[in-house]
């Protein structure tokens, strides 16, 4: 039986809100809950948000075994990286929705058979927008670092993931259900 399910997308792309919806509808998913060394953002929490560390402390959680997969960001010098004791305990419970790029689906396929759904966003200009709502002191040239960071994953890696859904500006229900039936499919609910 499945147990790890990767939903993905490029930043803005709503992955984060679908996610939480399909936990919403269905409590025996949870999200795992994403190391990183990036700063906090106005409203974020440690170990709710993500697990926030120091790059020293990340390296030391690598060191330790602790973080079973990462990828660094090098235009944003943050790493990020599925960190283990939170993944134990959540697969103790149920199924468990990840959140990562390629680097992390190729693990989570290889170690956990999971399956994998990317999540588009109809255009550019609609992850502009989200980014600038979410984070609106983001300076303009953060911003566009980010629209290319969100094209070139589109390009790179939409070809490895099993399934696409496409999020229609304003129609986050129709790409919630597109998911429910490929949960259906797959054998998760």
């Amino acid at each position: 039986m499945n147990k790890i399910l990767v939903i993905s997308g490029p930043t803005g792309s709503g992955e984060s809100t679908i996610t939480n919806g399909i936990i919403d509808k269905y409590p025996i998913f949870q999200r795992l809950i994403t190391s990183t060394t990036r700063k906090p953002r106005t409203g974020e929490k440690d170990k709710v948000d993500y697990y926030f560390f120091t790059e020293k402390e990340f390296e030391k959680q690598k060191e330790l075994g602790n973080i079973l997969e990462y990828t660094y960001i090098e235009n944003r010098k943050v790493y990020y990286g599925t960190y283990l004791p939170d993944l134990d305990e959540k697969l103790a419970k149920g199924h468990v929705i990840v959140n990562v790029d390629h680097v992390g689906l190729k693990f989570y396929k290889d170690n956990y058979g999971a399956i994998s759904i990317f999540i588009k966003p109809e255009s550019l200009d609609t992850i502009k927008e989200r980014l600038q709502t979410r984070n609106p002191e983001m300076t303009e040239r953060e911003l566009e670092q980010r629209l290319k960071n969100a094209q070139d994953e589109i390009d790179r890696e939409e070809e490895f993931y099993k399934y696409k859904v496409l999020n229609k500006q304003d129609k986050l229900e129709e790409a919630i259900q597109e998911i429910e039936d490929i949960l259906k499919e797959e054998g998760y609910i």
